[in-house]
Parts: C-alpha cells; sequence; structure tokens
C-alpha cells in the first residue's frame, strides 16, 4: 500500500504521528536547513548533488548534520521503500535540535533529521500545456550579506511573503526583485528567458538559489546548443529583459521546468509556449525517467 512516511532520526512514523518538540529551534527560530528532492520511475532524481547543497547550507550556518552524508542517503531511501512508492517527493530536513527559549544555537543539544516522503502537484497540469502568467511584487529577495540565497535554510518568511502577494493578486507565481531594482528569482523557482536563440539567467550573486534543476537545464540547453544553435548564458537580467523576450520559462524540483506566456500583462514573445521552452521540458523529463541513484535493488 503507497503512503507517505515520515523519518525522525532514523525512525519512521506515519504523518499523524510524526512528532517533535514545540523546543526545537526549526520550529521556534527557522534554525535549520532542507533539500527538496524528486523521485522518479523508482530512481532518486540528483540525489548526490541535493546530499551535497544539504551539507554546503548546513556547513554555512555551522549546523553539525547528526549523522554522515551516506547515512543520510540510507535513511532517505529507507523512507521510500516504507512508502512503498515509485515516484513522489522528499522533504529532507536537518534542524538545530531541541534547545532553550533563547536564539543562541549553542545551546541546542543535537541537530535533528527528518525526512519526508510524500508527493506533491505545484501547479495545475494545464498552466504546462498552455504557459502561466507572473506578475512582478514588491517584496525584495533578501541581500546575499544578510541571508546568502545560496544556503537553503528553513527561514523562508521572504519568499512567504512574496508568495502571499502574489496570491492575494490571483497568481500562483512572481518574480522578486533584489535591491537593485534586477531580476533576482521567483518566490520558489529559478527564471530563464529566451532572446535570439540564447537561454539566459540571473546568476546566484544577484539573489537567486543555484537551484538543481536551474543547472541541470542549463546542461541540457548547452548539449542541445550543438545541435539547435542556441547558447546559455548566466548575466544580469531586468524586467525589460523579461518584457522583451522571446520565450520564458521557471524551474524547480517541485515545478520542473514550466513555461510562462506572460509578465505583468504583457504577452511574452507572440504570447504562446516557446519551442525551446517546449524542447528542454520535454528533455528534462526524459532526463527524470532515464537516471537516478537506484531505491529497489
Amino acid at each position: 500500500m503507497i503512503k507517505p512516511k515520515v523519518n525522525i532520526n532514523g525512525e519512521i512514523f506515519s504523518p499523524e504521528n510524526a512528532k517533535i518538540s514545540v523546543f526545537d529551534h526549526g520550529l521556534l527560530y527557522g534554525d535549520g536547513v532542507f533539500e527538496g528532492i524528486r523521485f522518479y520511475n523508482s530512481k532518486i532524481f540528483k540525489f548526490d548533488e541535493h546530499i551535497d547543497r544539504l551539507d554546503q547550507s548546513a556547513r554555512h550556518i555551522l549546523l553539525k548534520l547528526p549523522m554522515s552524508l551516506n547515512e543520510i542517503k540510507q535513511e532517505t531511501i529507507k523512507t521510500i521503500k516504507a512508502s512503498n512508492m515509485k515516484d513522489g517527493y522528499i522533504r529532507l530536513i536537518v534542524t538545530r535540535g531541541v534547545g532553550t527559549l533563547g536564539i543562541s544555537p549553542y545551546k541546542c543539544e543535537k541537530a535533528q533529521l527528518i525526512i519526508i516522503v510524500d508527493i506533491i502537484s505545484l501547479y495545475p497540469e494545464e498552466l504546462y500545456e498552455n504557459g502561466m502568467e507572473i506578475i512582478t511584487v514588491p517584496t525584495q529577495r533578501n541581500m546575499s550579506e544578510a541571508v546568502s540565497p545560496r544556503v537553503k535554510s528553513l527561514n523562508y518568511l521572504n519568499n512567504v511573503l512574496a508568495k502571499i502577494e502574489a496570491v492575494n493578486a490571483g497568481f500562483e507565481e512572481a518574480i522578486m526583485l533584489n535591491k537593485y531594482g534586477f531580476v533576482a528569482e521567483c518566490t520558489g523557482d529559478n527564471i530563464f528567458i529566451v532572446k535570439n536563440k540564447t537561454v539566459i539567467t540571473p546568476p546566484a550573486y544577484m539573489g537567486a538559489l543555484e537551484g538543481i534543476t536551474r543547472n541541470t537545464v542549463m546542461e541540457i540547453a548547452t548539449e542541445m546548443g550543438k545541435s539547435m544553435d542556441i547558447s546559455v548564458k548566466q548575466r544580469v537580467m531586468s524586467r525589460h529583459d523579461v518584457f522583451s523576450s522571446d520565450e520564458c520559462f521557471l524551474t524547480g524540483t517541485a515545478a520542473e521546468v514550466i513555461p510562462v506566456t506572460k509578465v505583468d500583462g504583457r504577452p511574452i514573445g507572440n504570447g504562446k509556449v516557446g519551442e525551446i521552452t517546449e524542447t528542454l521540458r520535454k528533455a528534462f523529463l526524459e532526463l527524470t525517467q532515464t537516471t537516478g541513484t537506484p531505491i529497489y535493488e
């Protein structure tokens, strides 16, 4: 029987029985890191890359992982097997652990590992077929000097506030600008445009998370460029660049690759899903079905 499972420090629970302490600093202060990972056709996609980024995020905030990276991988696989799923989503979380009500992380006993295995569907299927409309919201992306976008931390309030603005305006997703007014990323996805057969995305130093799916799509586009005469660039991107682009799409572990056909009321290109976007989306989906770390060996 297929059903969601939660692994807390090596012990597996059903979702209704999974509990953590209210004194965990992950709850009290958003002190922790996480990864969202997908598995397709009984294979975990880009597993090593996600685990490496988890390790990098933890190192950045001086969070000692409660297990080795290999043990975390084995616990993840164990949890998927307990769910009996062949396709699904993994939320891998490491919190600072139980501590006092003060903010000091040095008062916490030990970091806590939580692994959730479930399904996820971020956007309606029709948006993948016809494209989505997004807007730019007033909430700016956090300054890199304050909270590095390369740390995938549990403190997502900046993104949540931007998502609230998008949803309140009637949209699924929104562009966030950095303090200089340049495009950083969307509330939960990386953003790409296509202009004159060049696939472009903002560099991480502009406030974007260096997404695993983002990097994968750039690799696919680079390989495709050998036969389709397209190039790939990371460069500073303004709203004008987005408005005047030929195509636009978003990427993310949960979102995968989703086309954007209108931004701030302005049609992108001819207002339809672009050819390069659709080719990249199909290539990405094919890759997810054919590569990855096997679960059931």
